[in-house]
């Protein structure tokens, strides 16, 4: 095991360090659109532009690894994103930030499929539980870490930018360095999107619901602490709180789930997100640190409904298509993290800063309903169940996301799910 954490060391490091930077770009590009004057509305469609860019990632991205190679394509990605952060200062335009956001957005995409898939071929079957548990725990701090960089300037200044652009090509070093060898990428073909929904309906909207929920946090968290009054330094407790946070329920809840009916544990982890998110509109007229402890309990709760629906999925998903669902899964997430901040803020605009997460409150409240529904019609079936994986928001951690988006033009030919129950 520590060989091999010691040959993905390096990986993990530069892993770390882009979200990092991530991180820190996106809560600053919620607080200076606001500083430039920009509506709610109008930031939260700057900050839609990442995730329809991951998406557009997960789908083409993989061609540009293929055509190149893992390292030459790494660094055009994190070179292309650094460029795209400074850009920021130079056009302060709306139109141009969305475009510079959908760029940034495809760029990750890239990056993470890199690094994810050279991760996994470095773990052995014995080991991969404990390493991607370890690369969780990077996910998480790299991107909660981030949010507490906006201590280090102004964001009405240009400062930051720089900042950010530097950690970006400093990420470029230790996956340069690194002399594990990199990942020959197979050419699996694809699955139809009525054909996942046939498998598990909760599991489908249950990703689309996590996307929309995780988008709206990560895209206009830091511009709804600051409408409520909080100060730089409080913006980042909040959100760095609220994302670190996302660690502490996946291991308790996944356990649940691997004991009881999963879709059951998913609708009580949609109630607890409710729930918090309620305590969150209720701490906006109370103290700071009461404010902050019921974003500690969102993000502990909201950052689990991702990978129980992506378990639930994978349940009862025939292991030989587990590569098409994983590719599935995260077209399903991107859809829902592409709608997720525009209808935020647009919540934002009619109803005031707590429209988030009234608005967050309403997915949860669809997804608890559906699942009660798909309880009902369809009682827990009998296939044996695969261990819970905690997984991050941002896609699926796995080298199959990578092998999976590799050949989109071809199909898979659609079978028979006559055998399985869909839940």
């Amino acid at each position: 095991m520590w060989n091999t954490i010691k040959s993905i060391s390096s990986l993990l490091l530069s892993y770390g360090m882009l979200l990092l930077g991530n991180g820190m770009i996106s809560i600053l590009l919620g607080l200076r659109s606001r500083l430039e004057g920009f509506s709610t509305e109008i930031t939260g469609f700057i900050m839609a532009g990442f995730p329809v860019g991951l998406l557009l990632g997960a789908l083409f991205a993989v061609r540009v690894v293929a055509a190149v190679g893992h390292i030459r394509a790494f660094a055009a990605f994190a070179s292309i994103m650094s460029v795209a952060v400074l850009a920021h200062v130079l056009y302060i335009d709306p139109a141009v930030w969305f475009v510079l956001r959908v760029i940034a957005g495809f760029c990750m995409a890239g990056m993470v499929m890199v690094v994810e898939s050279w991760v996994n071929e470095r773990a052995t079957n014995k080991t991969r539980g404990r390493v991607l548990s370890l690369y969780m725990i990077t996910n998480y701090l790299g991107a909660g870490l981030g949010q507490f960089m906006m201590l280090v300037g102004d964001p009405a200044q240009f400062q930051l930018f720089i900042v950010a652009s530097i950690i970006y090509s400093f990420a470029l070093v230790p996956i340069l360095l690194t002399r594990a060898s990199a990942p020959k990428p197979s050419s699996p073909q694809r699955m139809k999107f009525r054909e996942l929904f046939a498998i598990s309906p909760v599991g489908v909207i249950g990703m689309v619901c996590a996307g929309m929920s995780n988008s709206s946090l990560n895209g206009m968290g830091a511009v709804f602490a600051k409408e409520v009054g909080l100060s730089v330094a409080e913006v980042s407790a909040f959100m760095g709180t609220a994302i670190l946070a996302g660690i502490a329920l996946q291991f308790p809840i996944g356990r649940l789930s691997d004991k009881f009916d999963r879709r059951m544990v998913l609708m009580i982890a949609s109630l607890g997100s409710g729930l918090a998110a309620l305590a969150v509109i209720w701490a906006t007229d109370q103290t700071v640190g009461l404010l902050i402890v019921a974003a500690a309990f969102y993000g502990g709760f909201c950052f689990t409904i991702y990978p129980l629906s992506a378990s639930q999925v994978n349940d009862l998903a025939d292991p030989d298509r587990l590569v098409q669902v994983a590719a599935g899964l995260l077209i399903a997430y991107g859809i829902g993290a592409s709608i997720g901040p525009i209808m935020a803020a647009q919540s934002m605009g009619m109803i005031g800063p707590t429209g988030m997460f009234m608005f967050i409150i309403s997915i949860y409240s669809v997804l608890i309903l559906f699942t009660i529904i798909r309880i009902i019609q369809r009682p827990r079936g009998e296939k044996a169940k695969a261990p819970f994986m905690p997984l991050g928001s941002v896609g699926v951690s796995s080298k199959e996301l990578y092998t999976a988006a590799l050949d989109s033009a071809e199909r898979m030919p659609a079978t028979s799910s006559s055998s399985q129950k869909a839940n």
